[in-house]
């Protein structure tokens, strides 16, 4: 076996082992990304436990395949950038939030699909990803809604309490 075939094989189980260990990997067509803005959306990503990695697209379509996934043979064409997320969300939010900051990336990166949490999601999906908040942003507004009822309980005791003291 010929050594570009073997470091071939080796970047597809590398892309295999990083797709069965993300909760989502995102799919984004770049043009024209500057390196300075590459390098702040690998820190962004990095700051979220995520990656923003490029590879070939024969590559990913490799480890898809052997995944047993073909969902995205139309969207692994161009340059395409792969974001993989611990999350389900945090990639989609991420990135939605820094073509937010920086209007120029609007249409130098622009989402194709996701693969989150072993299905497809197409474009649309992906913004409706971004939409949702984190899941601690979660947790906590559910937390919210369980002491709401317990803390407007104890307030009216406690005024009950104040106006019996006052009579």
């Amino acid at each position: 076996m010929s050594t570009n075939l073997q470091a071939k094989k080796a970047v597809v189980e590398e892309i295999k082992e990083k797709i069965r260990a993300s909760k989502s990997v995102l799919l984004v067509h770049y043009e024209k990304v500057t390196v300075a803005e590459v390098t702040d959306l690998r820190n962004r990503f990095r700051a979220a436990s995520g990656e923003y990695k490029v590879y070939k697209n024969t590559l990913v379509r490799k480890a898809f395949e052997e995944l047993g996934v073909n969902d995205f043979d139309n969207d692994l064409n161009g340059a395409t950038a792969f974001v993989f997320s611990p999350d389900e969300t945090s990639g989609c939010s991420i990135l939605a939030k820094a073509i937010k900051e920086a209007p120029a990336l609007e249409s130098k990166l622009v989402p194709k699909s996701a693969y989150v949490s072993g299905a497809y999601v197409d474009a649309e999906g992906v913004k409706k990803l971004a939409a949702i908040p984190s899941r601690e942003v979660l947790i906590a507004k559910m937390l919210g809604c369980l002491q709401a009822p317990i803390a407007n309980f104890a307030y009216v005791l406690s005024a009950i309490a104040k106006i019996k003291e006052s009579a």
